[in-house]
Parts: C-alpha cells; sequence; structure tokens
C-alpha cells in the first residue's frame, strides 16, 4: 500500500495546488490513498461543503482537522456524509469521529485526528487518548494506522513519537504549518513534526504579513486574510507500507514556477 500524507491546506491557493499536482502525483508515484489536513482549506479557517468537494474531486481521499474543524458550522452535516474527521480526544458528545478507514484492494488503513494540549483549546489527554485507540485498532487486526497529530509543540509530538514507534504505520505533525526536516523512520513507524503547509509561501503561515505584524508590533488584535496573490507551495509525505510497517518514505515539495519538485528521502534506523 503506498499513502500519501498532505499538511495544512491554506485557503484558495493551497487549494490550487492541490488540484494541480495531486492527481498527477498519484499516478506518477503510484499512490493509492491521499491523506490531506484541510482544516484552513476554507479562506484560511475551516472548511465549507464546496471546498470540500473540491479537494476530493481533486484526488484527496480523506480529510483532517483541528481546532478550526469548527469555524465553519456548515461542516457538522458533512462527518455524516463526506470522509471528514475531526480531532479523537474532543469531549464526548461532539459531532464527528476521530477515527476513519479507507481501503485498497484487501487492506485496510485507519487514519486517526488528534490534537495537542500546548497553546490549543481544550480537549481530553491526547496520549492517554490515541493509546488507547491504537490498542483497539490492533486488537481489531488492523495493521495500517496514520496519525494526523494536530500540534504546536514539537516536542508533544516528538514524544508521542517514543510512546508509539513500531505500533503505528506513521505520525505525521501538522498546525504549525511550516515543514520541519526530521522526516525518519524508526522500527517501521514513519515520522516528522511537522509536513508543513500548501499555500502562500511568501507572507507569514499563508496569512497577508499585516496583521501578524500588527500583533507582534501592537499587542493588538488583527484579523488574519489569505493572500489574493503570492508565492505557492506545496508538500507531502509519500510512504509504502506493509504489513503495517512503513518502508520507504519520502517529501515532496513543489514551488509554484519552478521546473522540478524537491525530493526529501526519511532517515532509517
Amino acid at each position: 500500500m503506498k499513502i500519501a500524507f498532505i499538511g495544512d491546506i491554506v485557503g484558495s491557493p493551497g487549494r490550487a495546488m492541490i488540484k494541480e499536482h495531486v492527481s498527477k502525483l498519484k499516478r506518477e508515484f503510484s499512490i493509492d490513498l491521499v491523506i490531506a489536513n484541510g482544516e484552513n482549506a476554507s479562506h484560511g479557517f475551516g472548511l465549507t461543503q464546496k471546498n470540500a468537494k473540491e479537494l476530493f474531486a481533486s484526488g484527496v481521499d480523506m480529510i483532517t482537522g483541528g481546532n478550526h474543524t469548527w469555524d465553519r458550522k456548515e461542516i457538522i452535516p458533512l462527518f455524516d456524509t463526506m470522509p471528514i474527521l475531526r480531532p479523537l480526544n474532543y469531549p464526548e458528545g461532539v459531532e464527528g469521529k476521530g477515527v476513519g478507514f479507507l481501503h485498497v484492494r484487501d487492506e485496510s488503513l485507519a487514519v486517526i485526528n488528534a490534537m495537542g494540549h500546548f497553546s490549543m483549546p481544550m480537549v481530553e489527554n491526547p496520549f492517554i487518548a490515541l493509546k488507547g485507540c491504537v490498542q483497539k485498532l490492533r486488537n481489531d487486526g488492523i495493521k495500517n494506522i496514520l496519525i494526523d497529530f494536530h500540534a504546536e509543540s514539537t516536542a508533544e509530538k516528538r514524544a508521542l513519537h517514543m510512546l508509539l514507534k513500531g505500533q503505528v504505520s506513521a505520525i505525521m505533525g501538522t498546525h504549525t504549518h511550516i515543514g520541519t526536516d526530521d522526516l525518519s523512520v524508526q522500527e517501521g513507524t514513519c515520522y516528522v513534526s511537522d509536513v508543513g503547509m500548501s499555500g502562500c509561501r511568501d507572507n507569514v503561515i499563508g496569512m497577508e504579513a499585516q496583521a501578524p505584524l500588527k500583533r507582534f508590533l501592537t499587542g493588538l488584535p488583527a484579523s488574519l486574510d489569505v493572500p489574493k496573490k503570492c508565492k505557492k507551495i506545496f508538500q507531502m509525505v509519500v510512504m509504502t507500507l506493509e504489513d503495517g510497517l512503513c518502508k520507504e518514505a519520502f517529501k515532496v515539495r513543489i514551488y509554484e514556477g519552478a521546473e522540478e519538485m524537491f525530493i526529501q528521502k526519511a532517515f532509517y534506523e
């Protein structure tokens, strides 16, 4: 099974890069399934039904979320009709689900979406929730397991890797929008602290720079906005899974207008 994971898709520039690249990359690398974090896909905040349909039509097979999942209330009925996840560790009774399943031929892939604690909304302990969820999946015979850990702190992400390496196929970090260079495969688990966003790269985490600068210079609130024109980037991790273990992994990075894509191979231990 060959799967790909795309980090935070930010606004229409991010969606444009998904539309341009995902389907052809699926063909080029013989990718079976694509999972993407879409909580910023609609003008940087939340996900609309229209934009969800656009991402699925562009080749995405499942969409994960995070702290911006609830920014647009129209997403709530979509949980029942589309393969869209919200973080697993929201309290019991919250709409949606944190685990979803995708299938390729005779194989199943479980996708878990979870959210960290540091600088994030109040949720249940992600480590306890994920440990229990992974154990249940393994007890049920599910071997291929991917986690989107949506967290601010790289320490939280790295600690989760230490807790679950060898038990899951992949732990993909999202939320900070800044790609890290620690892509690795250890004990059959592919890990990266943050995949990095797909969207505008010549600003501040995909948003126009004026509002963040005002916040930092004055301490006053300012509304973030996705630029109408910008230089775009696309980022995706591709993994080959066998019997629940990651055997090969690399990251694809594409800059708008560049003649070639950049490939970063995973470090193996």
